[in-house]
């Protein structure tokens, strides 16, 4: 018997070598799983970077078109900021233009309101002088008389 149980443990059984090949194909089974986890896990990373890749580049297109809007809106609001200030200033300017075309029409009219007031100042101021000279002459042709008078009356007392 101890040489049967000897034998018995060197050869083994069907049972137990369909036990053995079980286990082997449940370890193979196993590291298959595994290696598929991990090509799975792999896969998953690869296309998770990729997601937030693409988020990325989709979020930066966003924000570039709405940047885009923003300046289209704000370069309208300019140019009609714009298009209202030059109209306004037009029409101050021609405001300004019609008040400086009055002054220079008033600014003319007393040129000549003064040239008037000049001239009818010198003509009375001719007049004048003619009527002095005149007087003048009377006067010195009186005191040439009185002159003459008074020496014929002194020449007479004499």
């Amino acid at each position: 018997p101890p040489a049967m149980a000897r034998s018995h443990l060197t050869a083994p059984t069907s049972a137990e070598a369909e036990l053995l090949l079980l286990q082997r194909q449940a370890l193979v089974e196993e590291e298959e799983a595994k290696i598929k986890r991990a090509l799975l896990t792999r896969f998953m990373q690869e296309k998770l970077k990729r997601e937030e890749q693409s988020s990325t580049w989709g979020l930066h297109k966003v924000r570039t078109l709405w940047r885009s809007a923003q300046r289209k809106a704000k370069d309208q609001e300019l140019r009609q900021d714009i298009e209202i200030l030059s109209q306004t200033f037009s029409r101050v300017m021609d405001c300004k233009d019609g008040t400086i075309e009055a002054l220079v029409m008033e600014l003319k009219e007393a040129e000549e309101q003064q040239n008037r007031a000049l001239s009818s100042h010198l003509d009375l101021t001719d007049q004048l002088l003619h009527l002095q000279r005149c007087r003048l002459g009377y006067l010195e042709q009186g005191f040439s008389a009185q002159v003459g008078a008074l020496k014929a009356e002194f020449e007479a007392e004499r």
